[in-house]
């Protein structure tokens, strides 16, 4: 399959890299790579388009300086692409995400994750927030459903810290083998990772269900995961912005569930929330 890539200069660099990266995942990127002075965007050229960009907000706004090179490329190596810009991160001193060629930390919990094209290593805000609050939690006799999983990380996560019955679920048939082969890795038995979309879950019932996608799919979906949660459990969510915040609540007590709390990072937040 050709890629078309777009290589960005953003500055800010950090702040400017993580919104553009959220907006280009809306239009149809598919893959993203950090660079020292921005990302790397990739897009099937099948789904480009002459005014992909027409509609991405950060480029027109002038608190950001933004430039960019387009090309198209016939075949990626995606694991040396990654290999050339990733780093080890560590979330609250407890849990490394690194890959196999890093050495093997000292932390309580080490996940390895290779990412391929997949969404989630832990340097995205949002990633990074939903391993913040999966930490504390005791997931013993726990069943937990991690929606739209991208590379398995969080569905990783929750068995490192006790959950014996987890299922993945990812509508992208790519991010679905990703996710397998990542689970594979961590030696991870109790994870079942299926291909498909919110229809899967009904009729299911969890204690603990994740999802970490962007606000439009949360507020078309956050009703069917109400419905299949067990009284008392909790839903942890992420992908969106703090001023989507109220209309996520929103949601959600329309729903039947109570908001928690929530968590900012870089105007990203987290936000649990619990059915009663």
């Amino acid at each position: 399959m050709n890629y078309i890539e777009y290589d960005f200069t953003v500055s800010p660099t950090e702040m400017g890299a993580e919104i553009l990266t959220a907006e280009l995942a809306e239009v149809g990127f598919d893959s993203f790579v950090d660079t020292p002075t921005g990302l790397k965007a990739y897009i099937s050229k099948d789904l480009w388009r002459e005014d992909i960009l027409e509609d991405i907000y950060l480029l027109g706004n002038p608190e950001f300086t933004i430039s960019y090179q387009v090309t198209e490329i016939e075949q990626i190596n995606w694991n040396e692409e990654w290999e050339k810009n990733f780093s080890p991160i560590v979330v609250e001193n407890l849990c490394t995400v690194r890959a196999n060629f890093h050495p093997i930390p000292s932390t309580l919990y080490d996940i390895v994750i290779t990412p391929k094209m997949s969404f989630g290593t832990g340097h995205h805000e949002t990633t990074y927030m939903m391993l913040q609050q999966l930490i504390p939690l005791s997931l013993q006799e726990v069943k937990v459903l991690d929606m739209g999983c991208g590379t398995g990380i969080l569905a990783i996560m929750a068995a490192l810290r006790g959950a014996h019955d987890i299922t993945a679920i990812d509508i992208d048939p790519w991010c679905v083998e990703n996710a397998t082969e990542n689970v594979q890795q961590n030696n991870c038995d109790f994870i079942t990772v299926k291909q498909g979309e919110v229809s899967v879950i009904a009729g299911e019932k969890y204690n603990l269900i994740l999802a970490n996608i962007n606000r439009n799919i949360l507020l078309s979906d956050i009703p069917a995961y109400a419905q299949s949660l067990l009284p008392q459990g909790v839903l942890l969510v992420s992908g969106f912005y703090l001023e989507d915040l109220t209309a996520i609540q929103e949601c959600s007590q329309a729903a039947g569930l109570h908001y928690i709390s929530h968590i900012e990072r870089n105007n990203w937040v987290s936000a649990k929330f619990q059915r009663i």
